[in-house]
Formats: C-alpha cells, sequence, structure tokens
C-alpha cells in the first residue's frame, strides 16, 4: 500500500500534474452542469470566474505580440462553458431553495442582487441589458471583426511572406533555423487569428443565452414560487427576480470583462510594448496636447451653469503633469554629457609623397549616398553590415572559399539614396534603395497594381514599386515579394559576387584556400604545391570551374586529381576536364536534385563528328574559331531554340556532348544561352538514366 501512494504522489507531482490540469478543470466544468452544488462551493465557483476573467485581462494587457497569448481562443471557450455551468448550477438552486429569501443562492449571487442595483429588481433588470447589450454589440461584435478581418488579410498575405522568407535565405540574410521559425510565426498568426474568428461565435452566443436565462428564470420562478410554494405574486416576483438579477450580473461582468480582453488582443499592433506604456508614451507623451486639453477645459470651466469646479480642477490637474513633465525633461536634457567636439585639425605642412599615398585598390566595394548611411551606421541601428557579412558566411558556405571582405564608404558625388557595387575600382552594379520604404517586387503574378514610386528590381530586372509602410500588408495580399531597404542593397550585392565568382578568386585567396586544407591534409598540399604544380596553375583550374557554375566546396577530390594528373599535363583546361570528371557526381547533383531522370539536349551524331574534325584541324580554338561561320551561327541559334523550350518545360537547359567537345561549345554556345550548362558524357555517374529531350542537328 505505502509503495501505491508513493506511486500515485509522484505522478500526481511530476510533470503529469499538468497533463491532468486541463481534463480535470474541463470534467468538473460540465460536472456542475448536473451535480448540485453546495452554496458555499457555488460562492467559490463565482469568485473563481471572476478571478480568471481579471487574470485573463492584465495579461492580455501586457503581451507585446497577440501571439504571446496563443492560447486564448482557448481560455475564451474554457470561460465561455465555465459561466454557461455556473448558470446552470444556480438556476438549479434558485428554483429549489429560493422561497428561503434572497441569500438562499450563496453570499455571491445575494450581493450581486441587493448590492450593486440596490435590492430594485426593475433597476436590475435595466442595468443587466444594458451591459449585454454593451457586450453583444459594442465590444464582441467588433472584437470578432477585427479578428475576422485580420484572419482573411494574414491568410492572403502567406504567400508573399513566404517567398519573402525564401528570398531572404537565398541571399543569405537567414540561416535555415530563422528560415523555419519564421515560417512557423506566419502559420501560428494565420491559425491564431482563424481561430479567434471563430472563438469571438462563442462569446456572442454566451451573451445570447445570458438575456435567454434571464426571461426563462424570472417565469420560472414566478411559477414555482406561486404553485409550488404558495408564494404571494408580487413576493415570488420580488425575491425570485432579484435572484435571477444576481445570478445574470454575476456572470455577464466576468463576460463582459473576458470580451474586453479580446478586444485588446485583436486589436493591437505589434510592438516592443505593452499597452500601457503604449498608452503612456503615445497619449501623454506630447507636452504641446496636454497644454491644449488644460486649455480647453479651463475655458469650458469658466462658462456659467457648467460644473465649473470639476472642469477647473482637471484642468489644472493635467496642467500642472504637463508643467512638471516639460520641466523634469529639461533636466534631464540639460544633465546630459555634451557631444564630444571635433577636434580641431591642426595645421601642418604639406609632406613629401610616399608609398603610403598610394592608396591599395578594393577587391569588393559598396559606396552609398548620404541618405543610406544609417543603414551602415552601428549607431544608428543599421543592420546592412550583419546581413553583407551574413553573405560572406552563407558565400563561402555555399562556394567553397572565403571571398574578400566588402569595404564601404559614403561618397557624396552619388545620389542621396543612391549606392554603386565595385569589384577591383571599377563600377559593376548601381541602383537606389529608400530607408523607411519597402520595395514590392512582382515576381509575375501579381493581382494588381501598387500606389507607390514605379522602379525596377536592381539585382533582377523585375517590375517593381518603391511603397510606403502602411502598404506593406496590401502588397502581400496583392502578392507582391516585399523587402526592405537593406535588403535590395544586399540582394544586389550578393548577385552580383556570384556572378564574378571567378575574378574573386584570386592569388591570396587561392593559397589561403590551400592552406586551411593543409590544416587537415599537410602532406597532400605539401605532395602537390609547390612539388608538382605552382600556385597560379591551381588557381587557374580552380577558376575554370567557377567560370561553369561548380562550386570547390569538394577541395579533397579536387587535390587528390590534381596530384594523380599533373605529372602527366600541365594544361589547366586539360586538369579542369579530369577534375570535372571526378566531381560529376557532385555537378549532376547541383543541376538534378535527387535521382531523377537526367533530361538533357544533346548533338546529333553528324553533328558531333563535323565539330570534332573542325577543333582537331583548328587545334582547339577558343571562342569557336574553328568552326565553319555558317555552322557556327545555325548551331547558336538552334541551341538558343532548343534551350528555351527546355526550359518551358520546366527543366534546366543541359547540353550533353562528348569530353574532347565540352570545353569548347561550353564558352562558344554561353554566347546563345548565358544559363546553358555543357557537361560530358563522363560526367555523369551510371546511376543515372539520361533522357534525351531534344536533339540539335546542324542547319545550312
Amino acid at each position: 500500500m505505502n509503495a501505491l501512494t508513493l506511486q500515485i504522489r509522484e505522478f500526481f507531482a511530476g510533470p503529469n500534474a499538468r497533463l491532468l490540469a486541463a481534463p480535470i478543470l474541463i470534467m468538473m466544468i460540465l460536472s456542475m452542469m448536473v451535480l448540485p452544488l453546495p452554496t458555499f462551493v457555488l460562492d467559490l465557483a463565482f469568485t473563481f470566474n471572476i478571478a480568471l476573467s481579471i487574470m485573463v485581462l492584465l495579461v492580455a494587457m501586457y503581451t507585446m505580440k497577440p501571439l504571446d497569448f496563443s492560447a486564448f481562443p482557448t481560455v475564451l471557450l474554457v470561460t465561455t462553458l465555465l459561466r454557461l455551468s455556473l448558470n446552470v448550477a444556480s438556476t438549479r438552486i434558485i428554483f429549489l431553495h429560493g422561497h428561503k429569501g434572497p441569500d438562499a443562492a450563496g453570499a455571491v449571487i445575494d450581493a450581486f442582487g441587493h448590492f450593486l442595483v440596490g435590492g430594485n429588481y426593475t433597476v436590475g433588470i435595466i442595468v443587466f441589458i444594458i451591459l449585454t447589450v454593451i457586450n453583444f454589440v459594442v465590444i464582441t461584435k467588433g472584437a470578432g471583426r477585427i479578428a475576422e478581418v485580420s484572419a482573411r488579410f494574414t491568410l492572403d498575405a502567406m504567400p508573399g511572406k513566404q517567398m519573402a522568407i525564401d528570398a531572404d535565405l537565398n541571399a543569405g540574410l537567414i540561416g535555415e533555423d530563422e528560415a523555419r521559425k519564421r515560417r512557423s510565426m506566419i502559420s501560428q498568426e494565420a491559425d491564431f487569428f482563424g481561430s479567434m474568428d471563430g472563438a469571438s461565435k462563442f462569446v456572442r452566443g454566451d451573451a445570447v443565452a445570458g438575456i435567454l436565462i434571464l426571461f426563462i428564470n424570472i417565469i420560472g420562478g414566478l411559477i414555482v414560487g406561486v404553485v409550488q410554494h404558495d408564494m404571494v405574486a408580487s413576493e415570488a416576483a420580488r425575491v425570485y427576480t432579484l435572484l435571477t438579477i444576481g445570478d445574470g450580473l454575476v456572470a455577464q461582468i466576468p463576460a463582459l470583462i473576458i470580451s474586453t480582453a479580446a478586444g485588446l488582443v485583436v486589436s493591437r499592433v505589434n510592438t516592443e510594448e505593452d499597452i500601457g506604456k503604449q498608452i503612456t508614451s503615445q497619449v501623454l507623451g506630447n507636452n504641446s496636447v496636454l497644454f491644449l486639453t488644460a486649455g480647453i477645459l479651463g475655458i469650458l470651466g469658466m462658462i456659467p451653469g457648467m460644473p465649473n469646479f470639476v472642469f477647473l480642477l482637471l484642468a489644472s490637474t493635467i496642467g500642472m503633469y504637463a508643467y512638471y513633465k516639460q520641466k523634469r525633461e529639461a533636466v534631464v536634457a540639460q544633465t546630459a554629457p555634451p557631444p564630444a567636439p571635433a577636434a580641431a585639425a591642426a595645421p601642418s605642412e604639406v609632406q613629401e609623397a610616399s608609398w603610403s599615398d598610394v592608396a591599395p585598390v578594393d577587391v569588393l566595394g559598396l559606396e552609398v549616398g548620404y541618405r543610406l548611411i544609417p543603414l551602415v551606421d552601428r549607431g544608428q541601428d543599421g543592420d546592412l553590415l550583419k546581413r553583407i557579412r551574413g553573405l560572406r558566411k552563407k558565400f563561402a558556405q555555399d562556394i567553397g572559399f572565403l571571398s574578400a571582405p566588402v569595404h564601404i564608404r559614403d561618397n557624396l558625388e552619388l545620389k542621396p539614396n543612391a549606392y554603386r557595387i565595385t569589384l577591383k575600382g571599377v563600377e559593376v552594379g548601381r541602383g537606389e534603395s529608400y530607408p523607411g520604404m519597402f520595395l514590392a517586387i512582382n515576381p509575375g503574378r501579381v493581382s494588381g497594381p501598387l500606389n507607390g514610386i514605379e522602379t525596377k528590381d536592381p539585382a533582377f530586372g523585375l517590375a517593381a514599386y518603391w511603397i510606403e509602410a502602411g502598404l506593406r500588408d496590401q502588397a502581400h495580399v496583392l502578392g507582391y515579394t516585399v523587402v526592405d531597404a537593406s535588403t535590395v542593397i544586399a540582394t544586389h550585392l550578393n548577385h552580383l559576387i556570384l556572378s564574378h565568382t571567378t575574378e574573386l578568386l584570386g592569388r591570396q585567396e587561392t593559397q589561403s584556400l590551400l592552406d586551411h586544407i593543409a590544416k587537415d591534409a599537410p602532406k597532400l598540399i605539401e605532395e602537390l604545391v609547390p612539388k608538382l604544380l605552382s600556385v597560379s596553375t591551381v588557381q587557374r583550374v580552380l577558376q575554370g570551374l567557377l567560370e561553369e557554375g561548380v562550386n570547390i566546396r569538394d577541395m579533397r577530390t579536387i587535390i587528390e586529381v590534381l596530384a594523380e594528373q599533373a605529372p602527366r599535363t600541365q594544361d589547366p583546361m586539360e586538369l579542369v576536364n579530369q577534375v570535372r570528371a571526378a566531381l560529376g557526381r557532385s555537378i549532376v547533383q547541383q543541376i538534378f536534385p535527387g535521382d531523377s531522370e537526367v533530361q538533357v539536349m544533346a548533338l546529333d551524331p553528324a553533328l558531333e563528328r563535323m565539330l570534332a574534325q573542325a577543333i582537331q584541324g583548328s587545334g582547339a580554338q577558343a571562342g569557336g574559331g574553328g568552326i565553319e561561320p555558317g555552322l557556327a551561327d545555325a548551331l547558336l541559334k538552334e541551341t538558343a531554340t532548343a534551350a528555351q523550350r527546355q526550359e518551358d518545360m520546366g527543366l534546366p537547359a543541359v547540353l550533353l556532348v562528348p569530353g574532347p567537345l565540352r570545353w569548347l561549345l561550353s564558352r562558344f554556345l554561353r554566347r546563345a544561352w548565358p544559363t546553358l550548362k555543357v557537361i560530358a558524357n563522363s560526367e555523369v555517374p551510371d546511376s543515372r538514366t539520361i533522357k534525351v529531350t531534344t536533339i540539335i542537328g546542324a542547319k545550312s
């Protein structure tokens, strides 16, 4: 027995107690509908209902955003069920013992029936109806409408928000965990407002039920008192009506509090402050408003016939509060430490020119106009620097080497909102960004235009609008991808970095990459560099891979292939072909994820032989110089047509050719279709199935 008692105690003392709390509460609420309760237990339940409603209201006021109280729809249902159960339990006691006097149904009902309405059941009925109308018509209906509209807009905006998250993830601004967290929050927000829309119907139904219960109890009490207990009709009406009014008020006041909490939750705007701080800072924050209010009340208080004392008292109170508040702010401003004066530049003689005057050219540079300086200033909460660090980290993870840092400086020669991106001192891109506004990008399937500054996305050239912050939700609903000013610059920078990957891998980056690999495999690097290959040759091989979109993350395989092939050849292009063959599985996987069919374009066999002969006869000149001009022009046109058809089918434009032709055709055909990938037969793993969708043949 002791062991069983100990197990039971451990069960209820552990985490299982929380799991049982909700089911036990629901069962107790439902049991009140069928089991008779003593008056003391009923008083305790009514008091608990009032305390619970006050607690819910305070929690609603101290939340920062609606999702902080995500359990509110369920709480709304439970409290509504609790009130209805108490109505049923109290009705049973009123009908059974009401003839004994006003205190027969408990002290709480007696207090609400006598103290709040002075024992006058006519006043009680009027007060009850007014409270019910306020709850049903004003608060509950308004909160339900806000929840309905919020749910609709939240659901309509979900695709645009999801696309914005995907854009940030692809640009390296956020990681997988942050993206997963944001998607979960969007889903929870839609579920919350949808649940609130439905839960508001419970409160409206509760208000209607309260009115019906009131009249049923009055009529039923009159019948029970006169017929069963031989009471005088006037006495029965007085006793049972007061008990019914007390019962209705003790349930309706908590319902009004809960409805107010629901309105506060769904009507608030997401900020970092609770409702009390918002009201204090926004309503009482402007001293001019307080002085004007005090002045208007003072003028009204001087009009004959007005309650002069009340108006003048309130006017003086507000005026004194504004005066002392303004005085306190002035003292704080005077005691604040003054800004450090700028050090005066000491006059100096013109120095002789030296090598320190030769400034090195930045590999990557970002120049901004003066209005964009806050975006890159940590002191002004600029987040562009953090985003750029995220870009470099994602670039290193995806491509396989660490690019040069981005040097940011202001340039007064640019327009105030303009920026430009430089590579080794040469401009490679420029655009404009507007802090405080958002860029709504048309991904191709929006349902309408926006009221804003029409422009184009600087990274990809898509049609877009610069819009005010208030139009952000509308843009999401219409299907636009909405990003802020920092994201516009970061995305443009990321696009240009990926487009110039080959130029970013210099001799210094190559040496740093080899040193990094040498930490884990020192013998492998020692055997290759400089004994077999120079750093410059390794750099040219890696650049050859990057030029065709092949990442160099698998440096161990690349180094092993170079070490194996270096004794036979020193030609970088031949080494690139050998490395590509070794990386074939990774290359194909990057283009065709999973184990799906490798659906590619191919050359007609006759055309293959013709191209092979032309290459052999011309010594494999780059740029297609060995191909007869008419054949070259026809090949370019037909390849562009086939690639367009391939992408229209939702497939990547990939051309499968024999190994000796791959490098020449890759460089030559990119003129016709920049996104075309040319892979060799030897690069396709034996485990993958090849399906030829288009045959490209020679046309004379």
